[in-house]
């Protein structure tokens, strides 16, 4: 009888959050969350352009074409973040997502981080960093715990370097 190695829980959900980002429609940069409580999910979310419109590989990516840097002038794009849509897709399905977890492909921005604040999560798994220091230091403030899941087995990376995230 042989043990079969099963990932963790963190692992498990991140994972879970790199396929998720597989969906995106953006051109710069791949993000995928899920928010879980009681290790199940409640929700999933990728970034991109609303339902129904164009999406930017399409229209083309605004914060490009002018030469705006990652982390800055959020308001300046047609896509929402991933951790808005799992914030939505669980509002549209009446999910309470009070004292859940959200693992997410990277750290939240300012925007996000705002909001997953209101809504009660009270913990950020992450796995790669976005660069705001002022959505860093409101997390600092809240009582949201945030951790940055260090991968044994490099899975999350291994998507990574399959395409499922997409460089800078």
């Amino acid at each position: 009888m042989s043990i079969i190695k099963r990932p963790s829980y963190d692992e498990y959900f991140m994972e879970m959050a790199y396929i998720v980002s597989k969906r995106s429609t953006c051109i710069r940069r791949k993000v995928g969350a899920i928010l879980v409580k009681d290790k199940h999910i409640l929700s999933t979310g990728y970034n991109g352009a609303p339902k129904g419109h164009k999406h930017c590989s399409i229209e083309g990516c605004l914060r490009e074409k002018n030469n705006i840097p990652s982390g800055e002038r959020h308001e300046i794009c047609r896509g929402l973040h991933a951790e808005q849509n799992v914030i939505i897709q669980a509002a549209v399905f009446g999910i309470q997502i009070k004292n859940s977890i959200l693992y997410c492909t990277n750290t939240p921005c300012i925007v996000c981080a705002k909001m997953l604040i209101n809504a009660g999560v009270m913990e950020i798994i992450f796995s790669g960093d976005y660069p705001d220091d002022l959505a860093k230091q409101m997390l600092d403030e809240s009582k949201i715990k945030l951790r940055k899941l260090k991968n044994k087995n490099n899975k999350a990376n291994l998507l990574e370097e399959n395409n499922c995230f997409l460089k800078k």
